[in-house]
């Protein structure tokens, strides 16, 4: 079925209007979910902001108002909203204590096994670290059958040359990365490609991660690279790009993911949409990435008869509102006027 965004804020005829798109030098046939790609980041950009000022319902769209979708803005997600205002800014802003507070709590990436550490540890700080007090709180979570990772991506475990429980080779890894003093070496980076080359070159941490940490590291003050200059297609991203994108190969993923988060005002108002903006600031290359992932989901309903490349079917998670969303919080050094946030 096509969902009701899909037939009520898109002309019949600029519906049919799919001509391919020279990209970087090469013709890319587009589907229908490239244009549903800038109607799902619109529409969900206004259900935060309908959410944050409580209007009920978010949104005409049964789709999105059924099933769980991710911010079109990462840094608004709960999780990072979550390490922004916690685990960032909160705590001792030397760049090794930084460095460790972001890697523990993303290694995890759930905010109850954070505050299940900060419960019993009273302070988080590499200075005090020990092995087995860590080891033995997260031991005796899992003895109660508690969840001390999150679902959102699996974290890879050691292998058979690892410790002999997940969490235990992730405590070693960040050991090891403490000792070799990583956060004086991204700071030494000058870009975020060479950031994410120090993280990538870490066993258990693939591209995928090394992404994802490089950009979450850099919500911080301990680097300052730019989110515009690089980026990394995940699986759900790869999946979103092979629907909007029928003839694409892997390599050509980052082009297309630059093209869109350089052309997007353009591509927005093409649509007769107003571009998403979070306080003035446009979409990066990480949030243009996240989109595919869930215009990916979006389209498994949506469009069920275009294919990515995973062969999903189904989205998994559902909506169900967790109450009043509290006023944001983002990057000190991205200097966003907070009184647009409703804007």
């Amino acid at each position: 079925m096509q969902s009701e965004l899909f037939q009520t804020h898109v002309p019949e005829a600029r519906r049919e209007e799919l001509i391919p798109l020279t990209i970087a030098g090469k013709s890319f046939e587009i589907s229908p979910v490239f244009h549903a790609y800038w109607r799902f980041a619109t529409e969900r950009h206004i259900i935060f902001r309908r959410r944050l000022r409580e209007l009920w319902p978010t949104t005409a769209d049964p789709i999105l108002a059924k099933y769980k979708f991710t911010n079109a803005y990462r840094v608004l997600d709960r999780t990072s909203q979550y390490l922004v205002g916690e685990v960032i800014k909160k705590g001792d802003q030397s760049p090794a204590e930084l460095f460790f507070r972001i890697l523990l709590f993303k290694l995890f990436n759930k905010i109850e096994t954070w505050q299940l550490l900060r419960q019993h540890l009273v302070e988080i700080r590499f200075s005090g670290y020990r092995f087995e007090l860590f080891d033995r709180v997260l031991m005796e979570a899992l003895t109660r059958k508690q969840r001390i990772y999150s679902a959102a991506y699996i974290m890879p475990s050691g292998g058979p040359n690892g410790e002999s429980k997940k969490h235990r080779s992730h405590l070693k890894l960040l050991e090891s990365m403490m000792q070799d003093n990583v956060a004086h070496k991204l700071q030494a980076a000058r870009t975020m490609a060479q950031g994410f080359a120090i993280l990538r070159s870490y066993p258990m941490i693939g591209d995928f991660l090394a992404y994802q940490f490089v950009t979450d590291l850099n919500y911080s003050d301990l680097t300052d690279y730019s989110e515009r200059e690089f980026v990394v297609a995940g699986p759900g991203a790869m999946d979103g790009l092979k629907k909007c994108f029928p003839n694409m190969s892997a390599s050509d993923a980052p082009t297309l993911i630059r093209f869109m988060c350089d052309q997007q005002e353009r591509l927005q108002q093409s649509l007769g949409l107003d571009p998403v903006s979070l306080c003035g600031r446009p979409l990066q290359l990480i949030d243009c990435q996240n989109l595919f992932c869930e215009t990916d989901k979006y389209a498994r309903v949506a469009f069920p008869h275009i294919e990515g490349i995973s062969g999903r079917t189904r989205i998994k998670q559902s909506f169900r509102a967790s109450g009043p969303l509290l006023a944001p919080v983002f990057p000190s050094k991205w200097n966003l006027n907070t009184t647009l946030i409703h804007a």
